[in-house]
């Protein structure tokens, strides 16, 4: 009795809440390196304000809204403006598949349409690989195919160059780059968090049903090692950083009615070094966002992870054990609605590693079946190149 009175009570007052704030009825309605360590618990404290549960259940409505099953596959900017997005649109019409993931801000730091925006018209970083984006959504939409915008995040060279205060730098005032030379920005600076934002909501504004924060962590390497931050670590940590973002980019996205997803690395799941690290903390964004995409590529784990000498030779039981451990960290969670778990996965071989297999029909066709095993329903493919077999795919 005692729990069908408070549950009342929070209908009642989530009612009162909604009638005096009509944006409340509008929401409704509307490769990397893996540095694992220890894995350890992750506590949290269970203090909840009214204002949190509104908010709660608010995201738990965005993210089942008008949202398939989604099955997808990822789709450069290029590509999305070319005439293989045609042979594209036909294999989601003819399989299983009913989702594109799409560049809309690449690792480059480019926009891959004209967008008019006030920071995109500054920088002009708008590429016309996709000419008409408008007609295209309209396109995607007639087929029925879920659309999701990839916003790469704290990796961008264009606003590094352009926002020199801003940029990630190394004590001796040069940027913070990767392997391919590309500089990194600050994830402290609210700037970076404001662009990215515009950067969504224009992309919400075109017609797309989903925001998909790429490269949202603390870069990895040498260079990341030496970076001036310019704050106290100790007081500001990283994962205070990547959380505070997605919560603030999340409250402005659910007011325009936008699904929100991070992309993690698979190897933070309960590892407390990996979280430190980059700043991804897998409990905590699985009460922020509203869905979670863990990359469990096989090729991502070193040796000797999960008893396997070379986790890419083993894709079934590599994305399974990764996932069975996604659902331990997050059924620690006790909180309310926790975020939607859909992995990416690995539809391209990896050279690189040493004692690797190929990535064919069956090896994929086994990831997408440790998905179902390890008890979730939704997955999506990665292949830079975009190009996607349709033997393992059900009709």
């Amino acid at each position: 009795m005692r729990r069908l009175l408070l549950l009342f009570l929070i209908i009642l007052l989530f009612c009162i809440v909604s009638c005096g704030d009509s944006r409340v009825e509008d929401v409704f309605y509307q490769q990397a390196e893996g540095v694992s360590g220890e894995l350890e618990l992750i506590e949290r404290g269970t203090g909840t304000g009214l204002s949190e549960i509104v908010e709660e259940m608010k995201r738990g409505v965005l993210a089942q809204k008008n949202r398939p099953t989604v099955k997808g596959i990822y789709v450069t900017g290029p590509v999305a403006g070319s005439e293989r997005m045609n042979d594209l649109i036909t294999l989601v019409d003819a399989t299983e598949l009913n989702t594109m993931v799409i560049d809309v801000k690449n690792d480059d730091g480019e926009i891959t349409w004209k967008m008019d925006t006030d920071a995109v018209r500054q920088m002009g970083n708008g590429v016309a690989y996709i000419r008409d984006i408008n007609a295209l959504m309209k396109t995607l939409k007639e087929h029925e195919i879920y659309t999701i915008a990839r916003i790469v995040c704290f990796k961008d060279p264009v606003f590094a160059q352009n926002h020199i205060d801003c940029a990630l730098t190394k004590p001796n005032g040069v940027f913070v780059t990767d392997a391919n030379g590309l500089a990194w920005v600050n994830p402290y600076q609210e700037k970076v968090w404001d662009y990215l934002t515009e950067v969504a909501q224009a992309a919400l504004e075109v017609g797309f049903d989903e925001v998909q924060f790429d490269y949202v962590r603390f870069p990895i390497g040498k260079d990341a090692d030496m970076a001036d931050y310019k704050v106290d670590m100790t007081d500001y940590t990283k994962e205070q950083a990547i959380s505070g973002f997605l919560s603030y980019a999340c409250e402005q996205l659910h007011e325009k009615g936008g699904v929100v997803t991070a992309d993690v690395f698979g190897t933070v799941i309960g590892s407390a070094t990996d979280i430190e690290y980059v700043g991804q903390n897998y409990a905590e964004l699985g009460e922020t966002v509203d869905v979670l995409s863990p990359m469990v590529y096989p090729s991502h784990y070193g040796a000797g992870v999960f008893g396997f000498d070379v986790p890419d030779a083993h894709p079934y039981d590599t994305v399974y054990q990764a996932l069975m451990l996604s659902q331990d960290v997050l059924g620690q969670n006790t909180k309310r609605n926790c975020a939607i778990v859909r992995p990416w996965l690995q539809a391209f071989t990896a050279t690189w590693v040493s004692g690797h297999i190929s990535y064919e029909d069956e090896q994929i066709a086994e990831q997408i079946q440790a998905v179902y095993d390890a008890g979730y329903k939704e997955w999506i493919l990665w292949n830079a190149t975009c190009r996607y077999s349709v033997d393992f795919l059900f009709p």
